[in-house]
């Protein structure tokens, strides 16, 4: 059977057990169609790019499927019509993922706080001060020419001699 990755968004206003609610009746829809769901994320409440339907942030849920191209469809069918469910996409994959997605990977990752890289340490202290420093040669480029005396600006001839 074709393998597929499929995430929903559910509304913001639903509460986390009617979220797992909706889960297990579209895993009961891919499971009558003679399919299995062997995971299942829920990656929680997140902030929404722009507003979808007036809903600025959604509870994303990832499910793996093993199933028909008929059961995914009836599947679909059905979130369309539910009005918790504001959006859903469905990829098709060569092989399931094992283990943990991207995205619980990421969260695991800031909830231990290893966030290495360049900017990682922005929390650690105050920031050094370079004062005045030494620019160094610039032997690179050559010397800006200076203004004669003699020469006037547009600035300097107003109340000059005559």
């Amino acid at each position: 059977m074709p393998l597929y990755e499929h995430v929903f968004l559910a509304r913001q206003d639903v509460s986390g057990p009617q979220v797992e609610a909706l889960v297990e009746q579209f895993k009961g829809v891919i499971e009558q169609g003679g399919g299995s769901v062997p995971k299942v994320e829920t990656w929680g409440l997140k902030s929404l790019a722009y507003r979808i339907r007036k809903n600025r942030k959604a509870h994303f849920t990832l499910m793996n499927i093993d199933a028909p191209p008929a059961a995914v469809a009836e599947m679909e069918r059905q979130e369309r019509l539910n009005e918790d469910v504001i959006r859903a996409m469905t990829i098709k994959v060569e092989a399931l993922e094992e283990g943990l997605s991207a995205m619980m990977q990421k969260r695991d990752r800031d909830d231990r706080g290893d966030r290495g890289g360049r900017f990682g340490d922005r929390d650690r202290g105050p920031r050094r001060d370079f004062g005045d420093r030494d620019r160094g040669d610039r032997g690179d480029r050559p010397p800006r020419p200076r203004r004669d005396e003699n020469e006037s600006s547009a600035g300097e001839s107003a109340g000059g001699e005559s």
